[in-house]
């Protein structure tokens, strides 16, 4: 009981101090100093660590072939116009397996947009819905703009434009296609996109199903907002409970006074320092693209993020160290360091330099293959990207489904449970010979709110995959990347090989 409380307590003082915080604007192929010019690109690091799991999938060389392979990709140019000139835009849409349907995967704007990033994304989300168990294929978009550079109503103009080139292609629908948020688009270019989406498929009485990550008043679900950072400490928190990663790493297992330092203060990062810090870790660092800050005694995360909104910057801020060369702070000591901005943050340059124990890839692809290499010699254990951040499509899958059933989870059963549990107290207090406390009795009826069943949904989502991983790794004795990645295969192999292969095969 005691926990079920302190769980609660915990939910409900997160969500009553929060700052907004705004859309991150740098796409993750922006150029840092990690890497060294010959380190594979995006699309062949994740390929690499592809091949390297399939050693130890179960699935045939034509399968893993099949499953590899990019099935779809939608390449649109449209004009628009600006300043009174006409600027062509650039957008795209892939579609990486249709193995299981709809594909699934954000639309995100950045000047950095290129097709090479939108496949590899893609293909993460293929077998990062697999590694969970959501059944979705990989998809992922992206017009490439610098929203900065955009007024709103242009904004609104070129998001309607796209989502109409998608349903001309037949790339988007409840069914088929279903969008996300991503790098630089939230809720507002989602409402846009399922407005659109319903103009010109009016019939469709499951439209609001056709993206993910709207304001709750468009059928968006409790819950949302905060869900991969969400999963990024329970997939951590879960990982260090193992007795075999605390030997490993020589650390106690708990998340509590556990020291913390997380790249990047966008979504992601935000919401994961704020879950370590509620449940008792020491959140040491923040790193941003401009400056990092640092305290060894654990930072202020509310007061924190009410600074950077204020003055847009963490410089200034009181009580804590600046340090103008942010990405030094990733080779600070700390228990658990977590990626959570941009990819190839960690390559040969600086692999060697990393003194955290434990890394948690929260954002797509933040080690390459070469530095995760380095790592795990150096004794680090990483817990994949595909693991790590599928907390935001899980509960995505969570308003999908919520979009389809037409009804708010707890809705049907919210009362009845309270009133089920009242009577069950009410003996239990008659035996007892002792009432409890209106506190108590308050605390032990309530029924649970749909945020609450999200948040339940989404931690036993990430136990199971993690527990999954783990016994695939010790059983094969390889690292969890490669584990997850293989079981992932193998979960994409079995569903291939149930549905045939009459359209497969001459």
């Amino acid at each position: 009981m005691a926990s079920i409380l302190a769980s609660r307590q915990v939910s409900q003082a997160i969500r009553r101090n929060i700052v907004s915080l705004p859309v991150r604007l740098h796409s993750t192929s922006a150029v840092n100093r990690a890497t060294e010019d010959h380190e594979p690109k995006f699309l062949q690091a994740v390929g690499m660590f592809f091949d390297e799991a399939a050693k130890h999938s179960n699935a045939s060389a034509e399968t893993l072939k099949h499953i590899k392979s990019t099935d779809s990709v939608l390449s649109v140019t449209f004009p628009m116009e600006k300043d009174g000139k006409t600027v062509m835009i650039r957008g795209y849409r892939s579609q990486h397996s249709r193995h299981r349907l709809p594909c699934k995967g954000g639309i995100r704007f950045a000047s950095e947009v290129d097709l090479q990033e939108v496949e590899a994304l893609s293909a993460l989300m293929t077998y990062k819905c697999a590694v969970v168990d959501v059944p979705f294929g990989g998809g992922k978009g992206g017009i490439m703009i610098n929203p900065k550079d955009w007024t709103e109503s242009e904004l609104e103009r070129i998001t309607r434009r796209f989502t109409l080139e998608l349903c001309q292609k037949n790339f988007i629908g409840p069914g088929v296609d279903v969008p996300a948020p991503d790098v630089g688009t939230g809720p507002r270019e989602m409402g846009w996109i399922a407005d659109t989406y319903r103009n010109f498929n009016p019939q469709d009485v499951n439209g609001a199903a056709c993206v993910t990550g709207k304001a709750l008043s468009l059928g968006g679900v409790r819950g949302r907002t905060e869900a991969t950072g969400l999963g990024v400490y329970y997939g951590i928190r879960e990982f260090l409970s193992f007795p075999e990663v605390q030997k490993k790493i020589d650390h106690h297992g708990k998340v509590q006074d556990s020291s913390v330092i997380i790249q990047g203060f966008g979504n992601v990062g935000y919401w994961a320092a704020k879950f370590f810090e509620a449940n008792g870790a020491r959140v040491t660092g923040i790193v941003e693209y401009d400056a990092a800050v640092y305290s060894e005694q654990g930072l202020n995360i509310e007061h924190l993020a009410q600074w950077r909104k204020e003055h847009g910057t963490f410089r200034g801020f009181p009580d804590a160290k600046i340090i103008d060369s942010p990405m030094d702070l990733l080779e600070a000591e700390c228990d658990v360091l977590i990626p959570a901005a941009l990819e190839r943050q960690i390559g040969l340059r600086n692999a060697h330099k990393i003194r955290a124990k434990l890394i948690g890839e929260a954002a797509n692809g933040p080690v390459t293959p070469g530095a995760d290499a380095v790592l795990r010699q150096n004794g680090k254990l990483i817990v994949p990207d595909l693991l790590l951040n599928a907390g935001g499509v899980c509960v995505s899958y969570f308003e999908w489904a919520k979009n389809l059933s037409h009804l708010r989870f707890g809705r049907m059963n919210k009362r009845w449970d309270e009133r089920s549990k009242e009577q069950l107290l009410n003996l239990v207090e008659g035996n007892a010979g002792r009432p409890l406390s209106e506190v108590e009795r308050r605390q032990m009826i309530h029924g649970a709110e749909e945020h609450e069943l999200v948040y339940s949904g989404l931690e036993d989502t990430m136990i199971v995959a993690c527990n999954e991983t783990r016994q695939t790794a010790n059983a094969k004795n390889i690292d969890y990347r490669t584990a997850a990645m293989a079981n992932s295969i193998n979960k994409i192999a079995a569903s291939l090989a149930g549905s045939g292969s009459i359209f497969t095969h001459a």
